[in-house]
Formats: C-alpha cells, structure tokens, sequence
C-alpha cells in the first residue's frame, strides 16, 4: 500500500493544490468532481458514475473484487471524498486534503487489490470512492442517504483536517432554524402606534434565546442571528427575520432544544403581535456514531506511519457538525480529525490560516499519510479475520445507546 501510494504521489499533491487553488462553493464544484473522476478512471476505476442521487456534482467509482457481482457475495467499503469551500476563505476547512486523501486510499487499494487477485481464494467485495458534494450547509450526503446512495455499503470512512490528531471527536448533531415574523408597516414618527413591529419580535426572541443559553448542557450549543432587520429607520418593520443552530451530540436533547427555540419564537410572536413562520434552513446533520472497532484500525496505522499520537477524544468541547453524522447513523463509519498545521500552531477551521495550512507542505504529508492509512483500514477490514463483525457488533452496540 505505502508504494501504490508513493507512485500516484505527486498526482495528488498536485491534484489537492489545483482544488485549493479554484475554490467552489456548495453545489458548485464541477471543476473538483471532473478532476476527481478523471484521476479515479486513471487508476483503477474503469467506471465513475456523476450525478448520483440527483446531485450534480457527486460521483461514485466502484470496483467489484474476487468475483463480486451482488452484496450477497461481501461487503462493500466506501471512502468518501468532499470538496466544496467556502465563501469569502476558500479551503478554510481543508476539503481539497479531504478529497484526495480519499481518492489516493481508494487508487492505492484498488491497485493493491487487482495486484492480489491473482491469487486463489480471495474474499469477493466491493470497493467504492463517492464524492459528496455541499458538506458546507447543504446536506450532500443527506439527500445521497435519502436517494439510495449508501444502501448497500457495509462501512464507511474519511478523515478531516484540523489542528490537532484524534481518531474520534463527537460530531455534534445541528438543526439550522430559520424565522420569518410579519407584523404591519407605518411611519415610525407620525404614526408608530398604527404599525406592528416585527424587529421587536426578532429581537425578543434573539434575547429570549440568549436567556435559554443559561439553562443548556454544557455539550450543547445555540447560536444565532438576525438576518433581515428592516428597510429604513423611519419605517416600522413589516418583516424580520432570523437564523438559529441547535447543536448536541445526543439526538433526543437536539430535539427537545429545537423545541423550545420555536417556543421562544411563538412567544415573540405573541409578546409583539407578530406572526411568525418556521422553517429548516438546510438538512439536519446527526450527530456521530462512534465505532471504536473501525477507529482503532485507522488509529494503528496512522500512529505508525507518522509517529504521533491520534487518540479517541469524548469531550464534544470545541465540536462541529457535519453531514457524514448521518451516514454514522446508518452504518459504521470513522471521520478522524488530522492534523495539518505545523508545529505547536492552532489555526482554527473556517479561519485564512487554516486555508493556508490546507496548501502547505505539512497538509501535503498529511493528506499522503491518511491516504495511506485508509487504504490500509479498508484492507484491513476485508482481510482481517472477525473484524467486520467486530464493526457491525460495535454499531449495533452505539445503536442502543
């Protein structure tokens, strides 16, 4: 594997820095799914499907191994590549690594693979490279979840960079709430008693909300903001409208706090004499299932090839959210976080430093390493005698939790 990796080196450096170097937003990033594609048919993936599950930017690469025509005949591993930036820092969150740590491990795998199928008795399965587009908000792998995409995928991994290396942090569940107050227009001098003011409801949510804060678990989140408060100072608002994230990495207190933001809301709405709309501004993320059967595999191999410690984190202090939480949902899944920034440097996601690091030489070795060590975990989880049903038994395990 570490020489199947080596020999398409440079390729994916080179391919990783032409991602960072033309950014492209949710939904948007036809340049990263061509390339991507066009490097997977290169090595060893005769067919790439686009489009799949709707989405224009997405694509599958699969390769049936050993005889493998049906799942019936053995799994199928996915490594899941994302690729989208964000507006105004580019590859502030390091995608462009993402992507093709990802296609690297499922080019080295599947040259190993097709190497080793010379040989008798070779387990049948299948290996899959699919491309997510719009982590960034739009829910790429919800709608994929939801069209059928990962139905027949046994296990699932990719990694993320960050500033620091764990194997596990909770991925904390998000809904993303968005209201609308109406109320009634009016000259805000002459005649403001004729007028119903919808910025005061807004506001009386904002800090109704902010009140609710005090009374959270320490592993949740709330945060939002005012998204329209107004035309014109001398005109009473007819419409205001504002935006909240509800985060916890427990599904039924995530639930339970979007409640009573919406409480707050119809509150607002009857302090003011308001009316108000609620809507889900995006696609929910769940929050992460942890497998540690899965997560130790990758931690062995990544421990041994870079020489650093990369542990199973359970503080959700300083977590994010991310649609891959809904795959965890539905099969065993790993996203370890991977350090990219140099040094003792404690860039932050989503800052222009990170974007830096995301370019450098540190994010380059790195990028080559996680491909490196999925590729390694996927063989692993193939070839290794009860590790599979060691997988299955942990996510069935995290399921009753």
């Amino acid at each position: 594997v570490v020489q199947a990796v080596k020999s398409i080196e440079t390729q994916l450096k080179e391919l990783s820095l032409k991602i960072h170097a033309h950014p492209e937003l949710r939904f948007q990033e036809k340049n990263a799914s061509e390339w991507l594609s066009s490097f997977l048919k290169e090595n060893g993936f005769p067919v790439v499907e686009r489009a799949v599950g709707g989405l224009e930017t997405s694509f599958r690469a699969s390769l049936p191994l050993n005889g493998w025509t049906s799942v019936s005949d053995g799994p199928t591993i996915a490594i899941i590549c994302e690729y989208d930036a964000l507006p105004g820092v580019g590859h502030a969150c390091g995608h462009n690594i993402i992507a093709t740590s990802g296609a690297g491990a499922a080019a080295a795998c599947a040259a190993v693979a097709i190497a080793a199928q010379s040989n008798p008795g070779g387990a049948p399965w299948r290996l899959q490279c699919i491309g997510t587009p719009a982590e960034e908000g739009g829910g790429g792998k919800v709608l994929m979840i939801k069209a059928g995409v990962f139905q027949d995928v046994d296990v699932a991994m990719m990694v993320h960079p960050f500033n620091e290396w764990t194997t596990y942090r909770p991925l904390l569940g998000i809904h993303r709430l968005a209201c609308d107050f109406r109320g009634k227009a009016s000259h805000a001098s002459s005649e403001p008693w004729a007028g119903v003011n919808a910025l005061d409801a807004v506001v009386q949510m904002y800090n109704s909300v902010s009140m609710l804060r005090q009374q959270i678990k320490p592993s949740a989140r709330i945060h939002g903001i005012i998204t329209k408060g107004g035309d014109a100072a001398n005109i009473i608002p007819e419409f205001a409208s504002c935006e909240f994230y509800v985060r916890s990495e427990d599904l039924d207190y995530l639930d339970e706090m979007l409640n009573r933001v919406k409480q707050c809301a119809h509150a607002a709405a009857l302090a003011t004499g308001c009316t108000v709309e609620m809507r889900m501004s995006n696609p929910s993320y769940l929050p992460q299932k942890h497998n540690p059967a899965l997560a130790e595999t990758f931690q062995k191999h990544i421990e041994s090839l870079t020489g650093e410690q990369c542990p199973c984190i359970f503080d959700p202090t300083g977590s994010a959210s991310s649609d891959v939480g809904n795959v965890s949902q539905i099969l065993p899944t790993i996203h370890p976080w991977v350090k990219i920034t140099a040094g003792d440097s404690k860039a932050a996601l989503h800052s222009r430093e990170f974007a830096e690091a995301a370019a450098s030489d540190r994010g380059m070795e790195t990028m080559i390493n996680c491909a490196t060590a999925m590729a390694l975990t996927a063989l692993d989880v193939v070839h290794t005698d009860g590790l599979l049903d060691r997988i299955k038994k942990d996510f069935e395990a995290y399921s009753k939790k």
